[in-house]
């Protein structure tokens, strides 16, 4: 599964203008308080996902609680705009109009962290940063049972523990299992920030993440935001839109299909972590 940086072609000319980001470096300050115009959607000085991106005209992002797991991805940090897709061997990328930006988070020198996988792994880095330790768990592929990072620790709560751990469940769970473990959602437009959309298959399947979402209040229609990884392991990228390039990087929720440029899903394929 895998991705390259857009180029500065037709869609994303607009990049030069970008003037402020709306409001504070808080939730509540990208609320907007006044509509941002298609020219400010993407801030290339902006550190983290809620900073480089503004949604699209008339849209507004909600306030979401900094105890949320939608709080933690909308405020991922991003490699500086620009960066390029690594694979886990250091090689880059070089698939055109795949992503916009690349978020700043190692994973690792082998083939492990693919799509499913970097789905638990940004579920995992919350859980871990609000020490919810007993919650970090995934069932392997062979036996459907699931794998305790406290039993792995064994006491040992370093960082380095925990990515010791997130590398032994890479190797033995996948999109299948994962599937397994999440609840669907239904109605479709209740999708929340978090939410992932996943396809199992043989022999594969795919996985991508809801980062961030954002509301017209007049005529309550919502967009979100994708990531994903791929194969082989590459860093986490954020999805543009090859459909519509106007909104790049935000998708119109409500399409069927929801057609990504490397996999396409659909709305019932829906589903999100049971908590």
């Amino acid at each position: 599964m895998g991705a390259t940086i857009p180029g500065i072609g037709m869609v994303y000319i607009f990049l030069f203008i970008l003037t402020s980001c709306i409001g504070s470096h808080g939730e509540a300050g990208k609320a907007a308080t006044s509509i941002p115009d298609q020219h400010t959607i993407i801030d290339p000085a902006g550190k983290t996902i809620i900073d480089r991106f503004n949604p699209p005209p008339g849209y507004i992002r909600e306030d979401v609680d900094t105890s949320l797991f939608g709080f933690f991805l909308r405020n991922l940090e991003l490699k500086p705009y620009g960066s390029k897709v690594k694979y886990y061997n250091g090689q880059p990328k070089n698939k055109p109009n795949v992503y916009i930006s690349v978020v700043d988070m190692d994973i690792g020198d082998r083939d492990l962290q693919q799509c499913a996988d970097a789905v638990m792994r940004l579920r995992s880095e919350f859980l871990y940063e609000k020490k919810r330790y007993q919650d970090i768990h995934f069932n392997f592929v062979s036996d459907g049972n699931p794998r305790f990072y406290e039993d792995f620790a064994d006491g040992d709560h370093s960082y380095d523990r925990f990515r010791k751990y997130m590398d032994y469940i890479f190797s033995y769970a996948n999109t299948s299992s994962l599937s397994q473990e999440l609840i669907p959602v239904n109605p479709y437009h209740e999708m929340q920030i978090g939410d992932i959309l996943i396809q199992t298959g043989n022999p594969y399947g795919h996985a991508v993440i809801v980062v961030d979402l954002a509301e017209n209040p007049a005529t309550d229609e919502k967009v979100f935001m994708l990531a994903q990884s791929y194969m082989p392991a590459q860093d986490i990228q954020i999805l543009g839109n090859r459909k519509n390039p106007g909104i790049s990087p935000w998708y119109k929720l409500g399409e069927d299909p929801i057609e990504t440029p490397e996999w396409t899903f659909y709305t019932l394929e829906l589903k999100r972590f049971k908590d």
